[in-house]
Formats: structure tokens, sequence, C-alpha cells
């Protein structure tokens, strides 16, 4: 009968004795995952949307006229804010008059005077926001339709004038609140006559 290689026959010959196989050392191939890397990098960087830069648009009134008569209407609707301090907002409503008084309010009461000045407009937006909901209007009449409605001449006008104590974050923050109030009629001046400073200046030693 044959032997069986590397068999042991009893005779405790070295030459019978079990070979062990090498064992190979463990390699990983990292070419394709180096690969796949760049190719998903190339592919996130074409599909990817570049940021851009974005910037706040304000509207600046424009002075009148000397011989162009004045808007009475215009100005019994409007309302002018004066941002100072400590986030505090000091307001009148019409126009400037030597009896005016400010009365002092804050970025969270201020949306209730805006929504309550500017109702007329608010119940407009309030229903074609409901006719919009219902599929009755498409979104670009929904947006034709608000802005006439914050252009009417009920509409509320309101002259936003930050003082030097005011921060930019709170000129943003009113520019957000038109929005909300639906104030569609508005605009930011930083220059404030020497009449209005002085009520103002009288008003901030308060606080």
């Amino acid at each position: 009968m044959a032997d069986v290689p590397g068999g042991d026959d009893g005779g405790g010959g070295g030459r019978h004795k079990k070979k062990r196989a090498k064992k190979g050392k463990t390699h990983i191939d990292m070419t394709p995952m180096v690969d796949l890397a760049f190719l998903l990098l190339t592919f996130f960087i074409l599909t990817t949307t570049m940021y851009k830069p974005s910037t706040l648009q304000l509207t600046y009134p424009v002075p009148p006229e000397e011989d162009q008569p004045k808007d009475d209407k215009k100005v019994n609707n409007a309302l002018t804010m004066f941002l100072t301090k400590k986030d505090q907002i000091l307001y009148y409503v019409g126009g400037f008059k030597p009896e005016t008084q400010l009365t002092r309010s804050n970025l969270t009461d201020i949306r209730k005077v805006l929504v309550e000045m500017n109702l007329p407009s608010v119940t407009r937006i309030n229903e074609l926001t409901k006719r919009f909901n219902e599929q009755k209007i498409t979104e670009a009449a929904f947006d034709s339709l608000k802005n006439l409605s914050q252009k009417q001449e009920d509409a509320l006008y309101v002259i936003i004038k930050p003082d030097p104590d005011a921060k930019f974050r709170n000129v943003i923050d009113m520019v957000d609140e038109m929005d909300i109030s639906g104030v569609g009629k508005f605009a930011v001046q930083d220059v404030i006559k020497p009449e209005e400073m002085a009520l103002v200046n009288i008003e901030k030693t308060k606080f």
C-alpha cells in the first residue's frame, strides 16, 4: 500500500513529519477605494450649487419736488419708528408736529401695533391666503394680488429710522416684521431730523 504523504509510520523517522502550510500576509488593495473617493468628490463638486451672497435691498423714499402737492392721505396713514438702544422702539403716527409725542415699544410688541394699523391690508391678505389654500388661485396670482393689496391707499406706510445707538440686527428684524405684518409700503432712512432727534434723546433718558 502507498504511504500517506506526511504520515508517521511509528518509526520515529524525522523525514515523515507533517508539514505545516505557510500563512500568507493579508494585503488589501486600496486603489479602487481611492478611485471611488475621487469619483464621489468630483460628482459632488459638479452637482453642488455654490453659495451666492445675498444682499438686503432697502427702498428709500424719493424726495418730493417743491411744486408737488403734499399727499395728506399718505401722511395721515404713516408710522414713523425710531430704532434705538436696548432694542427699544419709539414711534409716532402721522406727520410730525410741535406737539408730537413718542410712544415706546419693543421688537416683541411692535407687531401688534403694525397689525392694528394695517388691518385693512391684513384682512385682504388673509382672504387671499384662504383662497390660495383652497387652490382657487395660483401662487403667481396670489403674489400679484398680495402686492396690489399692500399698495392700496388705506395700507399702512412705515418709515424706519435707526439712530446711532441702534444695532444693525434691529433693522433686519424690523424689515422682517414688515413682511409678517403685511406692510408693503415701507422705507429705511438714515437721516433723523433735529426736532425728531431731540424727542428721541429725551425719551432715551428714561431707559
